[in-house]
């Protein structure tokens, strides 16, 4: 009976790592320049493409904070709750997409890729050959 038990326990350990291994779930973004914590956001794959949604910011930001710099269909709205990262389309280990990643502060769209690495999301923004990657962490 114990090693049932014992079977059981690590059966269980192994799959909440596992779990945890992919990229869907909750991300805190990390800005790369002071290391706080800016936002969370909940990364999601709906029809075989991947999103993500800001669900929390930082105790320092407005929660009513909205998005005024937006020039689509996101102006106005607030940073809560929005979809910042839409259809991303996986190939080989990397989701990627045009206009997939919108900063809310400055209301500007990316392209996007996103993978992960050593237990990390990488999150790049780029135009051309000019990019920025972040590093985000689980939440």
């Amino acid at each position: 009976m114990k090693r049932i038990k014992l079977i059981l326990v690590f059966f269980m350990m192994a799959m909440a790592v596992f779990a945890q291994s992919g990229i869907e779930g909750k991300w805190k973004s990390v800005d790369e320049e002071t290391g706080e914590i800016t936002s969370v956001v909940k990364i999601t794959i709906r029809g075989g493409k991947l999103f993500g949604k800001i669900i929390e910011l930082t105790e320092a930001d407005d929660p009513n904070q909205t998005c005024t710099e937006c020039t689509d269909y996101r102006k106005g709205q607030k940073v809560i709750g929005m979809e910042i990262i839409t259809n991303l389309d996986k190939r080989g280990g990397v989701w990627e997409g045009d206009d997939g990643i919108l900063d809310p502060e400055n209301g500007k769209i990316y392209d996007c890729k996103i993978w992960l690495e050593d237990g990390k999301l990488k999150v790049r923004g780029y135009i051309s050959f000019l990019y920025r990657t972040q590093t985000w962490i689980r939440a």
